[in-house]
Parts: structure tokens; C-alpha cells; sequence
């Protein structure tokens, strides 16, 4: 069997999950013995440096012949039985599928976040989840700003979406949506893809490490420094656990000032940036737990199977698909500020009960 899997890739400056899921899901199917091919773009490619250039990249944001037409070249070239496409923004475009379409290839498309319904991808605005672009209207977003805070960025992508979905680009170019969890998959079919279209396939730990055994005394965030991952919210929380160590793994544009905060007011925070694979599973694998403060909705979650397979306990936000994972026994729901601080304190000092609850989590993940 033949895949062709098509893919933009992100900064090479802020590392993706996404990124990283499509690398693992290509390893993975070619030890199942599947031919993999690769059609991709980076977005580091992205010419600004002039008004020609930024207006080129708007006018290919929502329709890029030349990826169409490459695209086409490689799929008369390979022959692929399937084309899995997981990221168009922003230089491949969704002209894309129809590039499949000309060529009578068949196309599946994971849905890593909420772009299709969402210009800022995330359903969230102002801190909290907003969903008023499924609910009213895509100008919503306009109106609000809603990607880098940029009317112009936002109208492009919901000029991106407005014409696709009317020429008919996301409901007869692609023949099956893969959703990570059944939230997702929920949103997906308020947003308007048909329930008959979607299935659930949800992210998965490449080789797996054994389970962990605790005892760093710490507790650990692993994840973007972004809008949205919560991180903001646990660090300022800090404050009331001066005597438990916080280690926070990853980067992004929100790390100088959570990194200037601690700094002013001596917490007990460790920021260790961006580390790779090997060094993030032993440092959840090594502490007390793991903690996922997110207020936008997560897809899936990826860090909650890897400290699932670490066999760490897990204190994660009540929200979109980690809800759909909470397990009572071992883990609660995350509140914000002092209420969350809590849960983390009173965890993290019953480092007793740190055993049981690791055979529980690595019993899920298997």
C-alpha cells in the first residue's frame, strides 16, 4: 500500500505536536511495512519582507496554484492508494484537495485542531472558549481579532474557510475526517462535517518507556508556552506552594515574563525549555506528576498518554477531551489560581500513594 501523507509544517521556532504526530505516524507505518511519501512545506519558507510578499502570502493562504499544481506531479509520480492530509496553513492551502481529486486519489484528513471552524484554531478567545464562529458567523473572529490579534491575518483565514466551504472543498474533496477523540469529533459535527465522514483514531506514545517510578519530589508542566495552555494560570498559582518544586518543559512566546515573574518573586519554578523526547519522558517519569492546566479545548492531548505510559499521575483542566480521559481515582479536575494550587499541594505531598496510582495509569495506557 501506497500513502502519501501532505503536510505544513509549523515554525521551526515553536515546535508542534503536530509536527511531531505526523513524524511518529510515518515511522509507524512504514515498520507496518506501508510506503510513505512526503509532501510537505515549512512555514519558516514565509516571505514578509516586503508589501508584494505579504500579499502574495494571503492570496496563497487561501488558494495556492503552485502547491495544487506540484502536488499533482508528485501524486501522477507515486501513485499513491491514499493521500493523508493533516495541515494546509499556510502555504499549501486547501487547493490541495482538489489537486487529489483531479487525480482520483481518495483523501483522509486529521483534524489536529479546530482550524476548519476557527480561524485561531483554538475555540478560544479572552481566556475562556468561544464558539461563536459555529454558533453566528465566521466574521465573529473578524470582529474579535481573533488570530495574533490581527484583523487582516483573521479576515484572510476567514476568507480561507468562507470560500472552500462554499465551493464545496470540505464536504466533496474529502472522503474521511480523523478526529483524535470523541470531543473532537463532537465539535467537528456541530461545525458541519457529516457524522457518516468522521471516525475517531486517537494519538498515540511511540515506543512506549517502562513505568516510572516517581520520587523527583517535583511536579512537572510539559507543553507550549502559549495562550491557552494554562500556563500563565499555574505559574501564577506557584505563589502559594514556595516548598514543592515546579519544572516546566517547553517554550514559547509567553516564557520571558512567566520566566521574569518567578524570577522577581524567588518561586520554587525550574524552566528547562525545550528538550527532546528522551529528556521530557524521563522528567515526567521521575515526577510526582504531571500537571495539564489548559483553558482551551485539547484535541486529544498527547502529554496525558505520555504520562499515562510513564505511569504518572495526571491533574488535568475538566475540559474538552481531557474530560473525556478523567480517571477519579488518580486524578481531579484542575480549578484555577489558589483552587488548583490546591489539588497540586495536596498531591504532591502524598507522594505514599504515588505506586499504586502509577500501575493504575500504566494499566490504562496498555
Amino acid at each position: 500500500m501506497k500513502v502519501l501523507l501532505v503536510h505544513n509544517q509549523y515554525r521551526t521556532a515553536a515546535p508542534s505536536g503536530e509536527d511531531a504526530a505526523v513524524r511518529d505516524e510515518k515511522r509507524m507505518l512504514e515498520k507496518r511495512g506501508v510506503q510513505v511519501f512526503t509532501f510537505d512545506r515549512c512555514n519558516d519558507d514565509i516571505d514578509l519582507s516586503s508589501f508584494v510578499a505579504r500579499t502574495a502570502v494571503v492570496a496563497n493562504t487561501i488558494w495556492s496554484q503552485r502547491s495544487r499544481a506540484d502536488l499533482r506531479r508528485v501524486i501522477q509520480t507515486v501513485r499513491p492508494d491514499v493521500v493523508h492530509v493533516h495541515n494546509t496553513f499556510a502555504m499549501l492551502s486547501p487547493s490541495v484537495y482538489g489537486a487529489c481529486k483531479a487525480e482520483g486519489v481518495r483523501v483522509v484528513q486529521t483534524l489536529h485542531n479546530f482550524r476548519f471552524f476557527c480561524p485561531a484554531a483554538l475555540f478560544l478567545r479572552d481566556g475562556k472558549p468561544c464558539e461563536e464562529c459555529v454558533e453566528r458567523s465566521l466574521l465573529q473572529s473578524v470582529r474579535h481579532r481573533c488570530y495574533r490579534n490581527s484583523a487582516g491575518a483573521t479576515a484572510t483565514l476567514a476568507a480561507m474557510l468562507g470560500l472552500h466551504r462554499a465551493i464545496g472543498t470540505y464536504a466533496n474533496h474529502i472522503d474521511r475526517y480523523i478526529a483524535p477523540s470523541e470531543f473532537a469529533r463532537s465539535k467537528a459535527i456541530k461545525g458541519g462535517i457529516l457524522e457518516h465522514k468522521l471516525v475517531v483514531k486517537p494519538n498515540f506514545v511511540p515506543d512506549p518507556p517502562p513505568p516510572g517510578r516517581g520520587g523527583g519530589g517535583y511536579a512537572v508542566y510539559v507543553g507550549r508556552l502559549l495562550e491557552g495552555k494554562g500556563a500563565d494560570i499555574l505559574i501564577a498559582a506557584w505563589r502559594s506552594m514556595p516548598s514543592i518544586r515546579l519544572m516546566v518543559v517547553g517554550d514559547g512566546a509567553l516564557r520571558p515574563q512567566l520566566e521574569a515573574m518567578a524570577r522577581r518573586e524567588r518561586m520554587n519554578i525550574e524552566f528547562v525549555g525545550t528538550q527532546q523526547r528522551v529528556a521530557v519522558l524521563k522528567a515526567i517519569a521521575d515526577a510526582e506528576l504531571l500537571i495539564m492546566p489548559s483553558v482551551c479545548y485539547e484535541t486529544f492531548g498527547l502529554t496525558v498518554a505520555e504520562a499515562f505510559a510513564c505511569g504518572t499521575p495526571v491533574l488535568a483542566s475538566r475540559i474538552g477531551s481531557l474530560d473525556d480521559r478523567q480517571k477519579v481515582h488518580c486524578r481531579r479536575s484542575a480549578g484555577s489560581g489558589e483552587g488548583g494550587a490546591h489539588h497540586v499541594g495536596r498531591r504532591s505531598r502524598s507522594t505514599s500513594h504515588a505506586p499504586p496510582c502509577q500501575g493504575v495509569f500504566r494499566g490504562e495506557f496498555d
